[in-house]
């Protein structure tokens, strides 16, 4: 039975997309059974795992509207040896179509249920905005990874966020809880840097990933090749990073 995680944050440039996209990959490479949910209209997941999203005959926007199932519209990234649940431009029509329908809160999770035997993991990134889609993210997973950068406005976005999960958590899915804090796009140079991460472990205690992914080159340039950037260049600091990542979520899971 899978594990299905979100990847949020309602700050945009983050880090969420390279975070979902390296963490499938270094998962994949843990021996794992992955399924990444690219639930952003812009469909940088999709690309970014080497993915034409301009070719795609179903897409997540089927998958939502009921007019097509997991199984039909998820493609294999070659790049990365996970399976994607793909998205494109058409995805932003589903969130004024979603509203009529019944129970439209819950119809990636009642999607992702069929194939949930299939995978071990199912990454969902999420667009960064609060809205029907994040929310049908939100409602489909256990946990949240929240990837945020250390500087002051992070600090401010990430109250908003922990506020909407908790009043998703009340209202329409108690399973969810933050996993963890993924420190990203990390210059231990910048003194800020260095008292925020020390303010977030101070306050977060052990809901902060000992793995911190560094400002890294080469994790920028991979999207570009439709590659994950631990297949890119995986003696890059950033590729090692994520694999580590990797090896901290599957030893995480255990305790959940």
């Amino acid at each position: 039975m899978a594990k299905i995680f979100c990847v949020a944050n309602q700050k945009g440039g983050v880090g969420k997309t390279t975070t979902a996209v390296n963490l499938a990959a270094g998962l994949a490479q843990h021996g794992q059974r992955v399924l990444l949910v690219d639930l952003d209209p812009q469909g940088n997941a999709t690309m970014g795992a080497g993915i034409n999203k301009s070719e795609l005959k179903t897409s997540i926007y089927e998958v939502l509207l009921g007019m097509s199932d997991v199984t039909t519209a998820r493609k294999t990234s070659e790049t990365g040896k996970f399976d994607v649940l793909p998205a494109n431009r058409e995805l932003a029509g589903a969130e004024v179509e979603m509203v009529e329908l019944d129970n439209r809160e819950k119809r990636l999770k009642d999607a992702l249920a069929l194939v949930a035997d299939d995978y071990d993991f199912m990454l969902i990134d999420c667009p960064p905005a609060l809205s029907m889609l994040t929310l049908n993210g939100l409602c489909a997973a256990h946990g949240v990874i929240i990837p945020m950068q250390c500087e002051y406005y992070a600090l401010e976005g990430l109250s908003d966020l922990v506020n909407t999960i908790k009043k998703v958590h009340a209202k329409l899915n108690p399973d969810l809880k933050i996993i963890g804090l993924l420190r990203v796009m990390f210059d231990p140079r910048m003194t800020l840097s260095q008292q925020v991460s020390a303010q977030l472990e101070q306050h977060f205690g052990d809901k902060v990933f000992k793995t911190i992914i560094p400002r890294n080159v080469r994790l920028a340039e991979a999207p570009s090749y439709g590659m994950p950037g631990v297949t890119f260049d995986p003696q890059a600091k950033g590729a090692q990073a994520y694999l580590a990542f990797g090896a901290e979520m599957v030893e995480r899971i255990k305790s959940i």
